[in-house]
Order: structure tokens, then C-alpha cells, then sequence
């Protein structure tokens, strides 16, 4: 069976992608990663995704002592929710942006699909409603499609590690639409910034997830809040 990496972060879009690996008929090795995130609540979330997919998984312990983030820094507070079309019209960066995480954490699972024989590696990422993260761009994607071809052993011989990103276009209702055929057990999903009890209903995670579940019209299995204090209609 043809092997795939999977970056598992507990969140929506990356258990949807594990789902998707595994409809293409991928064995499946979720690496998920403890960079020093201010809550423990999604790796838990992300262990029990990759169990009900029947994958193997793996915790990755990076420090980041630097912070820079303040998914890093308890220091910085999370922010409150902002318009879409002010971060549109801004091209403002959140401080909830981790410098440099996805290629961090591509470089660790590139290394590991060169020692395994896997196939493709496949990140959860994707553009639209999102919170304009530099690193989720297809742009991104396809320059670091040439760092395999020359940075590796693989790549010198002419051998091909596929980069995947199923739901770089979609909207989060068309990701939620897809999951929901894939039978992804969204109960087990964690979005919120926060890692208490329920989700706060106040970031801007929270804001996409009940934004996306709203205008895919499915119930959300999590109690986050109500569409009045996220400001939908």
C-alpha cells in the first residue's frame, strides 16, 4: 500500500485531509506537533482523530523558545475576532501567526516520508476564509515543491514526494460539506485558540468554524456560542 504523511493538527481541516488520504487508498502516519502551543487541547484532539482513522501517529516535541506568536507567548492576547473585510482590506498578519511553522513542520515530514517510502505528504491548509497566514498559500506550496526536487536524495534521483493540499481552495462550508460524506468525526475536532473546557466563541477560530458549519448547514457537535456574539446573521 502506497504511504502518505499527514500533518495533524486536531483542527477541522487537517482531519478532513487525514480522511481524504485515506479514501485515495494512502497508509496513513500522522505527525502530530507539541511546538510549545499555549494549550494542550488539540493534541489531544488530534491523538484521538488519528485512532478513529485507524493511522499511526507520533507526537514531534520542537521548542521554539523564541515565541514570536501568541499561540507561543501567554503574554500576547488572543485576539478578538476582526471583520473578514478588514484583513482583506489591511493584509494584516494576526499575532496568532507562528513564524515559519508550516515550513518547520513540512522539513519534518519530508525527512520522515524519505525514511519510510512515503509517497505524498499532505497538509490541511487552504486560502479562503482564513486569517491571512503567508504560509497557507498555494504560492507557498509550489516553491517548496522545488526544495524537495532539489534538497533532497530523493530528488536528486528523480523521485517524486508529492505535496498535497486537497483544500486549498475550498471555503470551510466546502470542507465541512466533505467531511461530513467522509463520516470525520467533527466531535473530536478542536478550533478554538483557548484550550478550556468549551471553545471561547471569541477568536477568530472560533468565528470560522461557526461561520463555515452555519452556511454548510450542518449542526456543529461542539457548543461554541450563538450566531448573535459571533456576529452572524
Amino acid at each position: 500500500m502506497k504511504k502518505a504523511i499527514v500533518l495533524l493538527s486536531g483542527g477541522i481541516d487537517s482531519a478532513v485531509t487525514l480522511y481524504l488520504a485515506k479514501k485515495e487508498g494512502f497508509e496513513c502516519f500522522c505527525l502530530i506537533f507539541d511546538y510549545g502551543q499555549r494549550h494542550r487541547r488539540e493534541i489531544r484532539s488530534a491523538i484521538k482523530i488519528a485512532q478513529s482513522a485507524n493511522s499511526q501517529w507520533q507526537i514531534i516535541k520542537i521548542s521554539l523558545p523564541w515565541r514570536g506568536s501568541a499561540l507561543l507567548d501567554k503574554d500576547i492576547i488572543i485576539p478578538k475576532r476582526t471583520s473578514e473585510a478588514t484583513n482583506k482590506r489591511t493584509k494584516c498578519i494576526p499575532s496568532t501567526y507562528v513564524p515559519a511553522r508550516n515550513i518547520i513542520f513540512l522539513s519534518f515530514a519530508l525527512s520522515f516520508a524519505e525514511v519510510i517510502g512515503a509517497e505524498a505528504i499532505f497538509i490541511g491548509a487552504h486560502t479562503q476564509d482564513y486569517s491571512g497566514y503567508p504560509d497557507c498559500r498555494p504560492e507557498f506550496y509550489q516553491a517548496f515543491r522545488k526544495v524537495i526536487t532539489t534538497g533532497t536524495k530523493l530528488g536528486v534521483e528523480k523521485k517524486i514526494i508529492k505535496i498535497l493540499t486537497p483544500l486549498i481552495d475550498k471555503t470551510k462550508a466546502q470542507i465541512i460539506r466533505c467531511g461530513k460524506k467522509l463520516n470525520v468525526p467533527f466531535e473530536l475536532t478542536w478550533s478554538c485558540y483557548q484550550g478550556d473546557r468549551f471553545p471561547c466563541g471569541r477568536c477568530e477560530s472560533c468565528y470560522f468554524r461557526m461561520k463555515g458549519f452555519k452556511e454548510a448547514r450542518i449542526k456543529d457537535p461542539l457548543k461554541i456560542g450563538t450566531d448573535t456574539n459571533l456576529g452572524l446573521k
